[in-house]
């Protein structure tokens, strides 16, 4: 979402290549967060002179905390290199990424989470990161690039918007929390003992019947709210009405991952309704024990249970034009 947007407020446009398949919720298929070869050769050969660079998203968190394969990083890559394009990773969750590697494609499960990582970023021009993810820690971020074009000419930004080039805007602590992160995120053991608790919810609401991205994610359950809230429409926007909702019946803080996330259409300015529109539940790694889980999944219950009778949504007050979701202002709707 913040990608798109920072490419739609340079006024380019962002195609979208994940796969269809990603779209249906209810399928149960390793690597939902794939992209579809047949789309980015596609756009590269209708767009190539227009076409900077090519970004995937490891994990992909609009498409539900899907991964991306091996295998498909291999066939982006080739695709970029016959149009000679760059390609970028987005690695937010690049740890989480490197699991599912390793769990779900054939020939790695005897690698390491370290080895997976290196793997997949060898087949990248440069990264960026909000390490506020897989780096376990509560500031910062990075950069990397193997151009030294890129580098030569990210240094000047970073002096001018962040600090010197020994610290780019974080301090000694911080990047120290970083590195430290890093490694200890990219042991299998860590990784797992988040991953299996996401799991663990994910069990619980199939008991309750309640519909979600499937497979379960590596750091959030994200509930498919359209299918949970029906009489809802659209335009009033299920995702956050359900978030609402489950805030109301518990005390429990989602985020939706929909509609008004998906902001409006830079040309028309219309809404944007193709996507899907989902209430995330992230969980934080080393905080919440498996009885939150059972917490949260009882809450979604009782509001899954009374669904029917949740017939509005909620409008807009006011928005921001570029990013809305960090600063919407909602009005709840009566009947």
């Amino acid at each position: 979402d913040t990608t798109k947007r920072h490419i739609e407020g340079r006024h380019a446009i962002a195609l979208d290549c994940t796969i269809d398949e990603a779209k249906n919720t209810q399928l149960e298929i390793p690597f939902k967060g794939n992209v579809d070869p047949a789309k980015l050769e596609k756009a590269l050969s209708e767009y190539a002179d227009r076409i900077p660079f090519i970004i995937v998203t490891i994990t992909n968190n609009t498409a539900g905390g899907q991964p991306v394969s091996m295998q498909n990083l291999r066939e982006v890559r080739a695709i970029a290199d016959k149009y000679n394009k760059p390609v970028l990773f987005d690695s937010a969750r690049f740890a989480e990424n490197a699991y599912f590697i390793k769990m779900r494609e054939e020939g790695y499960q005897d690698k390491s989470i370290k080895e997976i990582t290196r793997e997949m970023f060898d087949l990248a021009d440069g990264m960026t990161m909000s390490a506020k993810k897989d780096g376990i820690v509560n500031m910062g971020g990075f950069i990397a690039t193997r151009r030294k074009e890129w580098y030569e000419g990210a240094k000047g930004f970073c002096v001018q918007y962040e600090g010197y080039l020994t610290y780019g805007g974080m301090n000694g602590r911080d990047m120290n929390a970083l590195a430290i992160g890093l490694d200890e995120n990219t042991e299998f053991d860590n990784l797992e003992t988040r991953i299996k608790q996401v799991e663990y919810l994910a069990q619980k609401l199939d008991e309750y019947e309640i519909p979600y991205q499937r497979p379960a994610g590596g750091h959030a359950i994200f509930v498919d709210a359209s299918k949970v809230l029906t009489h809802v429409p659209k335009e009033e926007f299920p995702a956050q009405t359900l978030t609402v909702e489950l805030y109301l019946e518990a005390g429990i803080r989602g985020c939706e991952i929909g509609y008004i996330l998906a902001d409006r259409d830079p040309i028309t300015h219309e809404n944007r309704f193709n996507g899907l529109d989902l209430l995330r539940l992230a969980i934080p790694r080393r905080v919440y024990t498996d009885n939150h889980m059972n917490v949260i999944a009882a809450a979604l219950r009782n509001v899954f249970e009374r669904r029917e009778t949740i017939t509005r949504g909620v409008r807009i007050a006011w928005e921001a034009p570029l990013m809305r979701h960090f600063t919407v202002q909602l009005e709840r709707l009566s009947v």
